[in-house]
């Protein structure tokens, strides 16, 4: 099953799971109890800490939540593994079909707010985390939550610095092209 946010991110070949984590989550569960999808691949847009360029689609099976705040030393959590992210079993199978390049262990971090902060990207980076989406890690831990293998396929549309916005606004559109041209190229279906 080919899943993505929705709403500005729409491909015809996806079912919409909602943006942000929790919608994500919330939407992709309802969706895995009514499907039974036997694995689960979101693709859409992300920003880069630098290792990525604009237009690069990336592949990951993994996702972290690590919020700004404990980067900079002013938060905690209880939850473990927040730095390890979450795997999914069988994602590795999935990416494989996907995309016959390693996904280079590159972990997607998701947060409600987007990094604008460049000095940050070091933080991020040391950690393996390469790029960012607000969904991914909603979408992974729904599968995880499912056991239902999960993957993700990203075009980059932004840097995560003072412009991302801006750059997302305006690469937004070929960014999406890029992405549909890949997937259906790929042959991949839902």
């Amino acid at each position: 099953m080919i899943v993505c946010a929705g709403h500005i991110e729409q491909f015809a070949f996806a079912h919409p799971v909602g943006i942000g984590m929790v919608e994500a989550a919330v939407t992709l569960t309802q969706l895995c109890e009514k499907e039974k999808p036997e694995h689960i691949l979101f693709v859409g847009t992300a920003g880069s800490y630098g290792r990525h360029g604009i237009f690069d689609i990336v592949a990951s099976h993994t996702a972290a939540n690590i919020e700004q705040s404990l980067l900079e030393g002013k938060a905690y959590s209880p939850i473990g593994d927040v730095l390890s992210g979450i795997t999914c079993a069988g994602a590795e199978e999935i990416l494989f079909e996907v995309s016959r390049e390693t996904s280079d262990a590159v972990i997607v971090n998701s947060s409600n707010y987007i990094t604008t902060n460049r000095a940050l990207w070091d933080a991020y980076t040391t950690r393996g985390i390469g790029l960012e989406n607000m969904e991914f890690f909603g979408v992974v831990q729904a599968a995880k939550q499912c056991d239902i293998p999960a993957a993700g396929l990203f075009v980059v549309t932004n840097y995560c610095d003072e412009n991302a916005h801006r750059d997302f606004v305006k690469h937004h559109s070929e960014a999406m092209e890029r992405l549909t041209e890949y997937i259906e190229k790929l042959g991949i279906r839902h």
